[in-house]
């Protein structure tokens, strides 16, 4: 029996029908799941599993509801990030295990079950955004003072980089003070007003 055995779904055992699994991906999940590059450090999601059986056809859908915390990538700080998604997968039986889509699994019939706990760790990786940072002013201080020092540098270089994307910070300030805009704009925004 694997760390991973929980997660073993018997197809060749499973009636016509519906059938319903439950799982709570914990700490020890992602602890084991993840490696050291993980995005994932922590969690607590609540997966419910739908089979829907159809002869050798098995149709899966994913619900999960939970939070998991990964590392900032401005200060590196932990931050708490909701997850809620619905997946689908659809699992035949056939010779030799291939994957011939995103959603399509062929595993072997005599081996006549799947574990699902790497389809799980995909879907909770797939529903997080692309980027993982605080709010406004909710960053590290130390850590930010350190970014920006370097983010000065790295402007006064002849290879200037943008560390810190400038969308990521509260623009509601600029905004307040009147934006100048180039005068042809202005014209066009005209239009559409009339």
């Amino acid at each position: 029996m694997g760390k991973f055995s929980l997660y073993n779904i018997p197809l060749r055992n499973l009636a016509d029908g519906l059938h319903k699994f439950e799982y709570v991906l914990d700490d020890q999940y992602f602890k084991a799941i993840g490696d050291a590059d993980s995005d994932i450090r922590r969690g607590k999601v609540n997966v419910e599993v739908i089979v829907k059986c159809v002869s050798s056809t098995f149709e899966f859908s994913f619900t999960q509801n939970g939070e998991v915390h990964v590392p900032c990538d401005r200060c590196l700080d932990d931050i708490l990030i909701e997850t809620n998604s619905t997946n689908r997968l659809v699992v035949k039986f056939g010779h030799e295990y291939s994957e011939e889509s995103d959603e399509i699994v062929i595993i072997p019939e005599e081996e006549g079950e799947i574990n699902i706990a790497w389809f799980l760790y995909e879907f909770v990786m797939l529903s997080l955004p692309m980027k993982h940072v605080h709010a406004p002013g909710k960053c590290n201080k130390m850590m930010s003072s350190k970014l920006n020092k370097h983010k000065v540098a790295a402007a006064d270089s002849d290879d200037s980089l943008d560390i810190v994307d400038d969308d990521d910070f509260d623009d509601s300030v600029e905004e307040e003070a009147g934006e100048v805009t180039d005068p042809r704009w202005d014209g066009l925004k005209g239009l559409v007003e009339e």
